[in-house]
């Protein structure tokens, strides 16, 4: 079954746009009574426009505590489906549906299940990076805050296949001790790009700082990290630590947020090899100031799931919501 539908992702006319761009989406998300959550790997222009700045999880809990009639969300498509999963009645909207994500992509429904027919008497646990179908298919889903807690609620004899992410699938074996767990062979394209090599020379130009990355990165890059944990996790420890100069290895838009809330530390972003940019999300990146104002003018692009596939891919939603 097709995760997602799209009633258009197309604006209806192409009228020129108006020279104060953010002021027409604030009138207009006023007069949709809608609410605009942002991930955190969002440019900060966006973050600036957003009612919640968040993960995906965080965000779609948000939203259900607002009287909102509308949820843009400006992130990836696999967070939109989740605000639709816990937001069923609400008009969900997204600026680009074609804001993917490498290991939503990788992961596809019929290839879990050619794993899951390997391991049958595997459990499936997926991380929240997944579509709407993997979920439905999946025992339990996890996010990074509390995949450690959730897999040590299983019993040591009960295997797991853990999907779609293998890096955190590997960091989560080591930190729980679990040796019955089968890792799916996905990963995000831009955790997976960070260099060892540059983050070492980084280290020696900035011996005094303090190295924080998420899970999702290969072992070989967490092993020089100080902290490792979620994004949120991330921003608390870039606060908190007495650390005025710090490296973050995972999606720089997140530095926005840590700077707002620390101006008076140094945020470093760790490189790519080579020193490229190749370390912004490109999905992510889709969505623009431009693409939020003509969804709510248009109200499309819109996010829609069948009923029977919101409630499959609700089950292990709850099931994690009852274990952390």
């Amino acid at each position: 079954m097709e995760p997602l539908v799209s009633i258009s992702n197309k604006p209806k006319t192409t009228a020129a746009l108006p020279s104060d761009l953010d002021g027409a989406i604030l009138r207009l998300k006023k007069e949709r009574n809608a609410v605009i959550l942002s991930h955190y790997y969002q440019e900060s222009e966006i973050q600036e426009l957003a009612d919640f700045v968040g993960d995906s999880l965080q965000l779609a809990q948000a939203a259900q505590k607002t009287q909102a009639d509308v949820i843009l969300f400006a992130g990836v498509h696999f967070m939109a489906e989740v605000a639709k999963i816990l937001n069923p009645s609400r008009t969900v909207l997204v600026p680009d549906l074609t804001a993917s994500c490498s290991l939503a992509d990788g992961c596809r429904p019929e290839q879990l299940a050619a794993w899951q027919r390997k391991y049958p008497d595997h459990v499936t646990v997926s991380y929240i990076n997944c579509s709407a179908a993997v979920k439905a298919m999946s025992d339990c889903i996890v996010t990074s805050s509390n995949a450690e807690r959730i897999l040590r609620s299983y019993p040591p004899e009960q295997p797991i296949l853990f999907a779609p992410d293998q890096h955190l699938g590997r960091y989560l074996m080591k930190q729980t001790g679990r040796t019955g767990m089968v890792v799916y062979p996905g990963s995000c394209q831009v955790h997976e790009i960070f260099s060892e090599r540059e983050l070492v020379r980084l280290k020696m130009d900035h011996p005094c700082a303090l190295v924080l990355a998420h899970p999702e990165c290969e072992e070989r890059v967490l092993q020089h990290a100080h902290v490792v944990g979620s994004t949120s996790a991330l921003i608390k420890s870039a606060v908190e630590s007495a650390a005025t100069e710090l490296i973050i290895v995972t999606e720089p838009g997140v530095i926005h947020e840590m700077q707002k809330r620390a101006p008076h530390k140094t945020f470093i972003p760790a490189p790519a090899e080579g020193g490229c940019a190749c370390n912004e999300c490109p999905h992510m990146r889709k969505n623009t100031p431009e693409k939020i104002y003509l969804a709510l003018r248009d109200m499309v692009p819109e996010l829609i799931l069948p009923e029977d596939l919101r409630l499959a891919a609700k089950r292990p939603i709850d099931k994690m919501l009852s274990l952390s």
